[in-house]
């Protein structure tokens, strides 16, 4: 079969290989894949931000955000049958017994272990979501990260309350979807901000009150004026720079958090120190999100609460994946989502 599979090593590189089909043991299933996402996370694995650490090996097969269908089941697997339309949870819990099911390690998908940006791929029976028949597996796949990460950032990290005042730096891939969600939880009201006038337009069309250039400089003025002089209950870095986080926590309320969504290797830098203590705020770090997060979306889809087809910036065939890990890298169209079809 074919796989886009990451090269580790001097010469880190992706290639698209053909490789063995694999054939599932105990507890797993083999996997059609028919949508894989293509994330930001992938583009930092190829060009070395981000390192797989619990990888046996030097060669991965990327791809974290996967839907399919079952495809053939491992010895004694009772709990899927052939052809359940699934999507997969982005990682799996190794190392917990019955005593302590939350010990061990997680390893994620596409990372750690073999991921879906290949024509089959194996997963472990317990990481198996069903899907309604009326979810198409291009939008099924990005739910796990692209989607879920958001959702767990918004109510559990953060923990929005309605109405409260929020802000959201970096409308990509993971900040469109923060927006969505938090009108989803009813925060009010919520503004955006992005350098580019094409996400900015596409926030206030996902639901934000108010989208903001960071360049403008009366940016703290009318997020004062938005929110009554509060300030920010909740501000989210979905972009990863420093110099979103330097400016957002500048923007919050007494008691607001800064929530760390985007990923960096830079330091964090806290301007105002004595105000941050004064006025009791706080710096939250989140990553991913957990097995509960995926069903609780799955469910609000299944009864129509979320549109994610506005999501899908384009579908691509598996032997594209090279190209579609450029057009992501360089922001070529200003894409949400790009999704890979084997």
């Amino acid at each position: 079969m074919l796989a886009a599979r990451l090269h580790l090593g001097p010469q880190r590189r992706l290639e698209l290989d053909e490789v063995p089909t694999p054939e599932p043991g105990p507890d797993h299933v083999l996997i059609k894949v028919e949508a894989a996402g293509v994330c930001l996370s992938d583009v930092h694995l190829i060009d070395g931000t981000l390192t797989p650490v619990m990888l046996d090996g030097d060669v991965v097969t990327l791809g974290h955000e996967v839907a399919g269908t079952v495809h053939a089941l491992g010895p004694g697997v009772t709990s899927a049958e052939v052809g359940d339309r699934v999507l997969l949870q982005a990682g799996e819990r190794r190392g917990g017994d019955a005593a302590n099911p939350q010990g061990g390690a997680v390893f994620t998908r596409g990372v750690d272990y073999d991921g879906g940006w290949a024509e089959y791929t194996l997963a472990r029976v317990d990481t198996l979501v069903p899907i309604p028949d009326d979810l198409p597996f291009e939008q099924a796949c990005f739910i796990p990260d692209a989607v879920s990460t958001p959702w767990a950032a918004i109510t559990a990290t953060a923990a929005v309350r309605p109405a409260e005042p929020v802000g959201v730096w970096g409308v990509g891939g993971l900040g469109a979807h923060g927006v969505q969600l938090l009108r989803l939880v009813g925060a009010a009201p919520i503004v955006a901000v992005d350098p580019l006038p094409a996400a900015r337009e596409r926030a206030l069309s996902f639901g934000a009150d108010l989208a903001l250039d960071p360049a403008d400089p009366d940016l703290r003025s009318a997020i004062s004026t938005a929110t009554g002089g509060a300030g920010l209950a909740a501000a989210f870095d979905f972009a990863g720079v420093a110099a979103v986080r330097e400016q957002a926590v500048t923007c919050l309320g007494p008691g607001g958090r800064l929530v760390l969504v985007g990923l960096t290797d830079k330091p964090i830098t806290i301007t105002g120190g004595i105000g941050f203590s004064f006025f009791q705020q706080q710096l939250r770090g989140h990553y991913g999100s957990q097995p509960e997060h995926v069903a609780e979306l799955v469910t609000l889809r299944r009864l129509h609460r979320l549109d994610l087809a506005r999501s899908v910036s384009a579908v691509l065939p598996l032997s594209q994946a090279p190209e579609a890990v450029r057009t992501l890298e360089s922001k070529q169209g200003n894409p949400i989502r790009l999704v890979l079809r084997p």
